[in-house]
């Protein structure tokens, strides 16, 4: 009994040191999922002002990507809207208001989640924009803590959480405090995706706003 005991803890410890650490699993991602297809669920939380609660929202849709620096994210519910990125524009169309706004890639990407999960070519190139470091473990995945470096960043803090080498969930926190979380189902990576899903026309008589 006390050698099953023994051999049990052993093993169990082996499991623990085994697994992957957030910066190791960033890294893999980064090396190796050259493109994904994912739906994908966000929540964005307001925080609660004098006198109210905080209020939320919840989206859905579909985001796939080619790296570097192409990707697409489509809101099905509760209003469309489709951000599309080629790789020399950012477009993002608001299907309600007809409208498309339009800027240069290169400028409106640098420190934003986009660039972790599908722009950068490797780890160097992200830290260039951001600290990282390993967080805890938790909901049964490797986490880890992006801080971007520009000091007029949107951002506070970005959190990354992986199961394996696949991505599962980006918390964001902005520089107001809102909180918006993004939970990925049914990733599939390295998925064929088509080059078409990443070029984007304005539809006729969309009013266009280029920035």
């Amino acid at each position: 009994m006390k050698k099953l005991l023994t051999a049990t803890i052993l093993i169990a410890t082996c499991a623990i040191s085994a697994r992957a650490t957030g910066l190791e699993s960033l890294e893999a991602f980064v090396k190796t999922v050259k493109t994904a297809h994912t739906d994908f669920t966000q929540v964005v939380t307001v925080p609660a002002k004098e006198g109210q609660s905080a209020r939320s929202k919840t989206s859905s849709g579909v985001f796939e990507f080619s790296r570097p620096g192409r990707f697409r994210f489509v809101y099905k519910k509760p209003f469309e809207q489709t951000i599309v990125a080629d790789g020399q524009t950012l477009w993002l169309y608001d299907v309600d208001l007809n409208q498309v706004t339009s800027r240069a890639q290169a400028q409106a990407l640098g420190s934003t989640p986009a660039a972790l999960i599908a722009s950068a070519a490797d780890l160097k190139a992200l830290q260039a924009d951001f600290v990282l470091k390993d967080d805890a473990n938790s909901e049964g995945l490797e986490w880890v803590l992006a801080t971007p470096k520009a000091k007029d960043s949107a951002l506070q803090t970005v959190r990354v959480g992986f199961k394996a080498s696949d991505l599962a969930v980006l918390e964001i926190v902005d520089s107001f405090g809102q909180k918006s979380s993004l939970r990925f189902n049914g990733f599939k990576a390295n998925a064929a995706v088509e080059p078409a899903a990443f070029k984007f026309n304005p539809p006729a008589g969309a009013d266009v706003i280029r920035q």
